[in-house]
């Protein structure tokens, strides 16, 4: 089906998305704990700085200050009722960023509402339902749609029955509707859920777009697309992998990917079938233009597993790589996006 989205992909094979929020913000005076969401009626100028970087380094894409706009998230900082207001806000500043930058440079981009986990866990193991999500995330999409985004894009989950419970209401807007999950370094989610089977669950459910993100860092990310496109068919792959691996260092966590290792990283995503890359937590606008030259300067490639090991890692060689290869065209619970 055809979309926004879709799109700009077939018009240039690829689409560049955005990186980190978290860590951005967190050199504009962001506070550990604080939500940034709040940020979107408080700061709006420090959200409108984030979008724009990003888009000047080349995104194609970029998320709205959303990731924890769910009342469940909310409650969290006694601000459960400013779902629409917050959540509105996000949409119509990440709104506001891509027009003018349009007006600008004469490039599109697309808006994609973020719908991060509840942080709940649900019956049997815990005590939210089905009915209590869908309405949840529902009050959510709503609001980013009434802000004015393109896509609504569920990321970081990691149980089916939150993203069937997301994609539910998503549904109600009429939008495009993109899902990721995260997964660790056996290639599973924090809820036991394997690539391949997420992505046959999401498309089944109705996602346009499947796809993996955050993670622990590009090569396990990359594990994780590869089962993904087993099961993708022909919907676009999403790949939004954490720039390195995370370390605390001097109080603070610090994320060990350079510039060139996430070129690196988006080329082999692109060689392998992604179809959207971009970058999540520790990813900075400069890791963001270092992916879109390569992308732009370096001709799509067979997939060479053994270039791959050797620029991200070891621990794909061990892997079960056998899906993955030659013909280029295939097609943790409440983490917050940093």
């Amino acid at each position: 089906m055809s979309n926004i989205l879709s799109d700009l992909i077939a018009s240039k094979g690829w689409c560049v998305a955005d990186g980190a929020t978290g860590t951005n913000l967190f050199g504009r005076g962001l506070e550990t704990g604080y939500p940034p969401e709040l940020w979107s009626v408080e700061r709006p100028d420090d959200i409108l700085w984030l979008h724009n970087s990003f888009l000047e380094a080349g995104s194609d894409l970029i998320l709205t200050n959303s990731f924890g706009g769910t009342s469940f998230r909310l409650k969290l900082h006694e601000s459960q009722d400013r779902v629409h207001e917050l959540n509105v806000a996000a949409a119509q500043l990440a709104r506001r960023a891509v027009d003018a930058h349009f007006a600008n440079s004469g490039k599109r981009a697309v808006v994609a509402g973020s719908m991060g986990p509840t942080g709940e866990l649900f019956e049997p193991l815990g005590g939210l339902t089905h009915d209590a999500a869908v309405a949840g995330f529902a009050e959510q999409a709503i609001a980013l749609a009434e802000g004015g985004v393109d896509v609504l894009w569920i990321e970081t989950m990691s149980s089916n029955e939150e993203v069937a419970a997301a994609i539910e209401a998503a549904k109600a807007t009429g939008l495009p509707i993109c899902a990721t999950m995260t997964f660790d370094t056996a290639s599973r989610s924090m809820m036991g859920v394997v690539p391949a089977d997420f992505a046959s669950f999401a498309s089944a459910a109705g996602a346009s777009f499947v796809g993996a993100n955050c993670g622990i860092g590009p090569a396990e990310l990359l594990h994780s697309v590869d089962g993904i496109l087993t099961q993708s068919g022909d919907l676009p792959v999403v790949a939004k992998g954490n720039c390195g691996i995370p370390a605390y260092v001097e109080g603070a966590i610090h994320y060990h990917g350079t510039p060139e290792l996430m070129a690196d990283y988006a080329l082999f995503a692109r060689d392998m079938g992604a179809k959207i890359i971009g970058g999540c937590c520790g990813t900075s606008p400069a890791h963001v233009a270092a992916m879109t030259n390569a992308l732009e300067n370096t001709p799509v490639r067979p997939f060479d597993a053994a270039a791959m090991t050797a620029a991200l890692g070891q621990a794909w060689a061990e892997v079960n790589i056998k899906n993955v290869g030659g013909d280029n065209r295939r097609g943790r619970r409440g983490r917050r996006r940093s």
